[in-house]
């Protein structure tokens, strides 16, 4: 299991989904004699407060591949905004204890052809710490609304941004997933797991995270 974190994504609102950052700035190598040596006609090139919008607006200008613009590094086939509630918490298919006043947002960017899934996940009035015998106690499992199924992927622990009230997880992972639970023919829950199966049938998965309070989840969102 592959994790980086992307600062960059730190600025996204928790209640949007993911937007590309802008295009990194290239480097170009300075002419035979240096910059100071070329020469600009009048009113081009050299000295100019702006540059006016072509025709159409910069956004449409095409670059020939290699120049110009950047291509992002966050091309998503799919992006889910859930909402992750206390009274959404199950063991097997009865209800069970979750928290009350806490709420999770759980914002997810998937690139199925790359088998990646980027995250920015926000903790609100949780209470407890983090308990899980999985690798973290933050997690995607597998099972349809009101039933109970096993994680295929585990995320970083959201951290607290300020105080314990509000904590907040960015970045991506790419498969293989490792959740550090074992199935019953004693492989890995998250073996064979690919974000492609998220993106096919949404609705049999949900986000949840599980603290000391909430062993069984503090909140919980199906996915759709």
């Amino acid at each position: 299991m592959k994790i980086s974190y992307i600062t960059s994504l730190t600025s996204l609102c928790i209640t949007t989904t993911f937007a590309a950052p802008s295009p990194a700035p290239i480097e170009y190598a300075a002419p035979p004699g240096g910059w100071e040596s070329l020469e600009y006609p009048k009113g081009t090139g050299e000295g100019l407060p702006s540059y006016p919008a072509p025709p159409g607006g910069w956004e449409n200008v095409k670059y020939p591949p290699g120049t110009g613009a950047s291509p992002s590094p966050f091309s998503f086939t799919s992006t889910f905004n859930v909402v992750a509630k206390g009274d959404q918490v199950r063991n097997g298919t009865a209800p069970a204890p979750g928290s009350k006043d806490g709420i999770g947002y759980f914002n997810f960017g998937i690139n199925s052809s790359e088998d990646t899934i980027c995250y920015n996940i926000t903790l609100l009035a949780i209470p407890g710490t983090y308990l899980s015998p999985a690798l973290t106690a933050t997690h995607i499992h597998a099972a349809a609304r009101s039933a109970s199924g096993p994680p295929r992927i585990a995320f970083p622990n959201p951290i607290s941004k300020g105080s314990d009230a509000r904590r907040v997880s960015i970045g991506c992972l790419t498969g293989p997933f490792v959740t550090g639970i074992k199935a019953a023919d004693g492989s890995d829950t998250g073996a064979g797991f690919k974000v492609a199966m998220i993106e096919a049938n949404p609705e049999r998965y949900f986000a949840d995270v599980h603290t000391s309070v909430f062993p069984l989840g503090a909140v919980r969102g199906q996915i759709s």
